[in-house]
């Protein structure tokens, strides 16, 4: 999508233009070595002196109360809603901020009693879990990530942000950025998939799109980066579980995502629910505090996840409520999501001395600050008569065109796709004519928007065609009776199109799978309709990459659609019949076997590298080495030829990269056949020397460009000391960049083999 066409929808859909940085597909730097300089005082934002005025006259109660969000009536976790005790604690103005709460008269009524009955009149802010959209929910992030152009995680952020605003919520609790190698993992949905620099690059994006340049404006959000950290990483793929992470994984792997957001303005970060090296993250000074807040200087607020402040008592590291608050309080924990510890023993806590009044007034002007920031003294209530009651035309559009951009063609056999739109067509499958195509997280107050079904859109894209529908299986695979008649229907017709996959509820928060196949019957209703010999092709609705078994080699085209959002129907067959060239990629690998997990394209090399022709070398004895597809990996309509990388020098010396000098890598890239599409030219760099062994491949760049038949460009990056460098095991964060040779490749996939040589002196 071209930044004409990104300004045209944008401002149709009511947002602004995609243009410039966020277009851009590089993203944020992994960051660099801590400065020496002190985090900014107080006398250097513009609200610091109504804040310190304000707080004067708080009372501790007050203060503490500032420290709480309550949830309303909708949970999000154990423990029920808090909707009685909000209003309760709001007019005695004991409260910060309430969860879950929506609708400009809704919120109007419960700031009222906040601004208007309470002594000091502080307002409230109102979180949302808005993930991907919310009266217009767009593709699921994980989807977001296969388009690898971070303009559509802006665009959907800038839909969502103007629809939720209108609505009175405050604070979007996204962007999620646990970068995982865990695909059982059903959060992997609400992710960005398994690499750090494609994370990100949406994570700033997202940001962007959230905040805009001022959060005052009623079209803007306050966002959340979440979880920090390293919950991607928790064990067997389970959530909530423990995770064992060394300094040098957790600065190089799952810290960048953070750091982008941060460089790009976010307002808030959220605790996760996992151990980190033995240490519950709502206790971990070091990322909470030690990083965030004095390496990388962050001056928003920390809040915790639901509960998570209390959890420590379950983990068993904290020894009771009180304990649970203290440590949570003195690790960087600013404001206290459901559970009460923090606002019920503070002032215990203060009397003996186990936290302190400096820490306290902390963590009070780190929220009364965002509430500045989004003009919240000012403009405390939604304006009801100009709220945004649902999807428009436009956002409509806008999550059509956005979900189009993250398919993946997976495989297209003998250009069985795009198909034609005149004579016959069977739609089978639990998901032909189902509306669960929005995916975890679309929130409840998106159900009364219907999405179009895939058999619907079908319809209207080929209203010439004759289209038949059988189910064949439901969604969870329980009953066969009509897998006969959907291969009776597959006979009968020129193409079937299979529509299998997870249902939403098998994916996100708490929806861990053991088995990552198709659930119940539907690999039988595919193998059923390949037996027919009639041509068909299989539509993948998921959370997560999905393994696939013997039916993938009996099937000519595969278009993997993840949970597409409100319009994934028509985007669906938008794809199906050509009307948008597929050009995804797979931000995350699909395996072969579950048994193959963890697997991923940017892990260390061992001592035995695979070899087919050594027995003792790094492999399964049952299973054929490498994934069932890499990451990267995306077929189009049409084909490209990407050229060797050219380096602007081919040595440079380490202290000039140190200084900000960069390496220019131009790569070339023309369509080599007869239509019009998307390739992402992708970039990678191997360190194979290195005092802390190396992936075998990272990404480190990235374009998504549109060429019409027979057209080239070229394609420019640029390689910094971020790039070419890594982080230590040095708790106090050690960024090195050591002399040697790299390898710069370039490629449609992980598995680029057109490289150069580039050597740091």
């Amino acid at each position: 999508m071209n930044d004409v066409r990104r300004r045209t929808v944008l401002a149709a859909a009511g947002g602004t233009a995609i243009a410039g940085k966020a277009a851009t597909a590089r993203a944020q730097a992994p960051p660099a070595p801590a400065s020496d300089a002190p985090p900014p005082g107080p006398e250097s934002g513009p609200y610091e002196t109504r804040i310190r005025a304000l707080m004067a006259r708080m009372t501790i109660d007050e203060k503490l109360g500032q420290l709480q969000q309550f949830a309303w009536t909708g949970d999000t976790g154990p423990g029920g809603g808090q909707t009685a005790a909000a209003e309760k604690a709001a007019r005695r103005g004991r409260l910060g901020s309430v969860l879950n709460i929506y609708g400009a008269r809704t919120t109007n009524t419960l700031q009222r009693m906040a601004v208007e009955k309470s002594r000091l009149g502080i307002p409230l802010v109102f979180g949302l879990d808005v993930i991907h959209g919310m009266w217009t929910t767009f593709p699921i992030p994980l989807g977001q990530a296969a388009a690898f152009d971070p303009a559509v995680a802006e665009w959907d952020a800038e839909v969502s942000a103007r629809e939720a605003r209108s609505n009175g919520v405050h604070w979007a609790f996204s962007p999620m950025m646990d970068v995982t190698h865990e695909p059982r993992w059903g959060r992997i949905a609400e992710g960005d998939g398994e690499d750090p620099y494609l994370a990100a690059a949406l994570a700033a994006a997202k940001t962007r799109g959230y905040q805009g340049d001022d959060l005052r404006s009623r079209h803007r959000l306050a966002a959340c980066a979440k979880h920090m950290i390293a919950y991607g990483g928790v064990e067997g793929g389970r959530d909530y579980n423990t995770v064992d992470v060394s300094e040098a994984r957790l600065r190089n792997f799952y810290l960048p995502p953070f750091r982008a957001a941060l460089d790009a303005g976010v307002a808030t970060v959220m605790a996760s629910f996992n151990t980190v090296s033995g240490v519950p993250a709502h206790g971990y000074r070091h990322a909470l505090t030690e990083i965030l807040k004095e390496e990388w200087a962050f001056r928003g607020f920390v809040v915790s996840d639901y509960n998570g402040v209390q959890e420590m008592i379950v983990h068993g590291y904290a020894a009771d409520r009180s304990d649970a608050a203290r440590l949570a309080f003195n690790a960087g924990i600013d404001m206290e999501m459901a559970s009460t510890t923090i606002n019920e023993y503070g002032k215990r806590l203060l009397r003996g001395g186990q936290i302190t009044t400096d820490r306290l007034d902390d963590a009070v002007a780190r929220i009364l600050r965002l509430k500045f920031r989004l003009g919240l003294f000012e403009h405390p209530y939604a304006d009801e008569e100009t709220a945004i009651a649902g999807p428009t035309k436009a956002s409509r559009a806008a999550a059509r065109e956005a979900a189009g951009r993250t398919m993946v063609l997976l495989k297209n056999e003998k250009s069985t796709l795009p198909l034609d739109r005149s004579g016959s067509i069977a739609v089978v499958g639990p998901f032909a004519d189902s509306i669960d195509l929005r995916g975890s997280w679309a929130g409840t107050w998106a159900d009364a928007f219907r999405p179009a079904t895939v058999l619907d859109a079908v319809k209207d894209a080929a209203p010439k065609a004759s289209v038949s529908h059988v189910e064949g299986v439901d969604a969870s695979g329980r009953s066969t009776r009509g897998i006969a008649r959907a291969a009776s229907a597959a006979r009968a017709t020129d193409v079937t199109v299979v529509v299998v996959g997870e249902a939403a509820t098998l994916s996100g928060e708490a929806a861990v799978r053991s088995d990552l196949g198709l659930p119940g019957r539907q690999e039988r209703l595919i193998t059923a309709i390949a037996d027919t010999g009639a041509p068909f092709v299989v539509v993948l609705l998921s959370g997560r990459p999905l393994t696939m078994g013997g039916w993938l080699d009996r099937t000519p085209a595969v278009l993997q659609a993840w949970h597409p959002g409100l319009e994934g129907g028509n985007a669906i067959a938008d794809v199906l019949f050509g009307t948008v060239n597929p050009g995804g990629k797979l931000p995350v690998t699909f395996p072969r076997a579950v048994g193959q997990i963890p697997i991923y394209y940017n892990h260390e090399n061992t001592g035995r590298p695979y070899d087919r022709a050594n027995h003792y070398t790094s492999k399964y004895l049952d299973l054929a080495y490498g994934p069932q597809f890499p990451f990267g990996h995306g077929l189009s309509y049409t084909t490209f030829d990407i050229g060797e990388p050219r380096l602007s020098v081919s040595r440079v010396r380490a202290e000039a990269l140190r200084k900000g000098d960069t390496v220019e890598v131009a790569v070339a890239v023309r369509n080599t056949g007869r239509r019009k599409g998307d390739e992402v030219v992708q970039l990678y760099i191997r360190d194979p020397v290195a005092s802390i062994v190396q992936p075998v491949r990272r990404l480190s760049g990235f374009r998504r460009v549109s060429l019409g038949a027979g057209k080239a460009t070229t394609v420019r990056f640029r390689l910094s000391a971020e790039e070419l460098g890594f982080w230590t095991q040095d708790p106090h964060g050690r960024f090195l960049l050591q002399k040697g040779e790299i390898r710069v490749f370039a490629g449609n996939s992980s598995l680029a083999k057109r490289g150069r040589t580039l050597t740091i002196t």
